[in-house]
């Protein structure tokens, strides 16, 4: 194993496996990508780092690894975003203790969330939604999506989330988080780039103002995902307009599942001199490569 130092075209810094939401394991993301032509992947599972080391070893010569964490984390009044951590050390003792904490809160935001399904006699309890959930994944909508699925409540995940599950249906449930300006500083202390992911997702519930980025950045933010399917075109120029005048590196990714999305490897990239710029912000140089 190496450390990259050059940097090359197909460049996806997103994307989720079985250690959380996705429905390919680590090693089948990185095949999935390999045949895909993409050059550059981020492994950035929800709150884990659990799928790194399967990444690493299914690794081969022509693609070169992003190991990264996608961060739940919760706005003082009450929005939820989501941080990608990407590049930081793997070992920091403090980084993982957050994500452990957040991981924690899930079992018991989940069993709330059945709990509001059940009341209006809609078929899922807790042994449902853990039977539809990998071995070690971090617990999420996705898999009470995947349990409603089984029930024959929905027919599908994206049903799931438009009918049920969105940020603003009377059954989705927040968790304990830090706020997105404390992740940004613990990826920061922990060697990485924090990006901030798909801010403008208005589809997926309410979302931060423009206004916020200035204390983000002042958290030490470096990036926007500004290129995402959730996005709009209108949405990815106000925010590409915005990541200009921060200074902040304008990124572009998939946001993979697998079967769990529509979204398919390598739809959205990231311009090689924005990762070159991103890259060089780490502590260190961590991409992988074989």
């Amino acid at each position: 194993m190496k450390i990259r130092t050059s940097v090359i075209d197909m460049i996806d810094l997103h994307a989720h496996t079985t250690a959380s939401d996705g429905t390919d394991s680590p090693s089948a993301l990185v095949n999935k990508a390999l045949s895909a032509g993409i050059s550059t992947l981020a492994i950035t599972d929800h709150d884990s780092t659990s799928g790194w080391a399967e990444a690493v070893t299914a690794l081969r010569p022509s693609l070169s690894l992003v190991l990264g964490a996608e961060i739940s984390t919760l706005t003082l009044d009450g929005i939820s975003v989501h941080m990608l951590g990407l590049l930081f050390d793997g070992e920091d003792k403090s980084m993982q203790n957050m994500l452990a904490e957040s991981r924690d809160t899930r079992i018991p935001r989940m069993r709330k969330m059945i709990e509001l399904l059940a009341a209006d006699g809609i078929n899922i309890s807790l042994a449902d939604v853990m039977a539809a959930t990998p071995v070690g994944a971090t617990l999420g909508r996705p898999h009470l999506a995947d349990a409603l699925v089984r029930n024959k409540v929905v027919a599908s995940r994206d049903e799931a989330f438009l009918e049920l599950l969105h940020n603003d249906s009377k059954y989705y449930v927040t968790h304990a988080a830090p706020t997105p300006e404390d992740a940004i500083r613990q990826i920061n202390q922990a060697g990485g780039v924090a990006v901030i992911a798909h801010p403008f997702a208005s589809r997926r519930g309410e979302v931060i103002s423009a206004a916020t980025f200035t204390n983000l950045v002042s958290a030490g933010l470096h990036g926007i995902e500004v290129n995402h399917r959730d996005h709009s075109q209108v949405e990815r120029e106000q925010l590409a307009e915005i990541a200009d005048q921060l200074g902040l590196v304008k990124t572009g990714s998939s946001d993979y599942h697998g079967q769990g999305k529509l979204n398919e490897l390598g739809e959205n990239l990231t311009d090689p001199d924005q990762w070159a710029r991103l890259e060089s912000l780490a502590s260190a140089r961590r991409v992988v490569t074989k």
